[in-house]
């Protein structure tokens, strides 16, 4: 199981500064650009490109303060039901003391640039670009950029804890995509691996959020079909993505929503590896509803 740090107050070094460039969010497109991008919603799946991510499609979320978030995935009846998902900017001094308003809800949050002061029930870290926090449900907690001068910008996965009788809900938990060792598909040589926050075999987990890498032509070689939802924010790179009976390019800061048993597989290009963080559902037994 990972260990959860013990120290207090901790500042990790970054050393995940994305080898292609910052994020870019907002803006509004000048008036002589044309209409045609990769933006698509199917039935089974939806592309949300980067450059529809502008300006007049944030919120501004109560007890939010200088901050403002894009908010890319919601449960959605006949579609991705389990999870949301949101791009966060915070400005400097920006952040929130009572960030969340729902009752048994967790939450993953995963820096992408600058720095967040993040506090769970007492227990303060400063993250920088690649800083991962779980949030169990309920737990108190708040986030805050220190900084004054520059933004931080983070993605924010929401999903309401399913609880099960005799088996605790998990413990807050701060780490860093340079602090876990990606883990080797098997028969890949490492040209397909994932970074692990939460030990999966852990059941006290109900989701997770793991960070997917592939080499410069290195491919997903089957249709994944599956019950799991995804939520699929890249990182960095470029890949073509099979998704149902259709293939999409996406690159860095597209975002992917999936239902469940969308068939999915991948090749990544180049120059740079091809990276993503990718929720889903796990761990829990197919409800009855009815």
């Amino acid at each position: 199981m990972l260990r959860r740090l013990s120290t207090k107050v901790f500042a990790y070094r970054s050393f995940s500064v994305w080898s292609d460039g910052p994020f870019r969010f907002g803006g509004h497109p000048d008036q002589t650009e044309l209409l045609t991008g990769r933006a698509v919603f199917k039935t089974a799946y939806a592309v949300i490109p980067r450059d529809v991510m502008r300006d007049i499609v944030t919120s501004i979320l109560p007890f939010w303060e200088k901050s403002r978030a894009w908010i890319l995935a919601r449960p959605l009846s006949g579609f991705a039901e389990t999870f949301s998902q949101y791009i966060v900017e915070c400005e400097p001094s920006g952040g929130s003391t009572k960030p969340e308003t729902e009752q048994g809800v967790q939450s993953v949050l995963f820096v992408l640039d600058g720095e967040l002061s993040v506090n769970v029930q007492g227990e303060s870290q400063t993250l920088t670009t690649g800083g991962f926090v779980y949030v169990p449900p309920d737990a108190h907690w708040s986030v805050h950029n220190d900084s004054l001068s520059s933004n931080a910008t983070f993605t924010w996965v929401r999903k309401r804890y399913q609880y099960v009788d005799g088996i605790q809900a998990p413990s807050p938990l701060f780490s860093h995509d340079d602090k876990v060792q990606p883990t080797p598909m098997p028969g890949t040589n490492g040209a397909w691996a994932t970074t692990r926050f939460v030990n999966p075999q852990d059941t006290r987990h109900d989701m997770h959020c793991n960070i997917v890498t592939f080499k410069p032509g290195a491919v997903i070689p089957f249709k994944e079909t599956h019950v799991m939802e995804h939520g699929l924010l890249v990182l960095q790179g470029k890949a073509v993505y099979h998704l149902n009976d259709e293939w999409v390019e996406v690159q860095k800061g597209d975002f992917l929503w999936l239902r469940a048993f969308c068939p999915q597989a991948c090749y990544a290009g180049g120059p740079h590896d091809f990276r993503y963080l990718l929720y889903k559902d796990v761990n829990r037994h197919a409800p009855f509803l009815f």
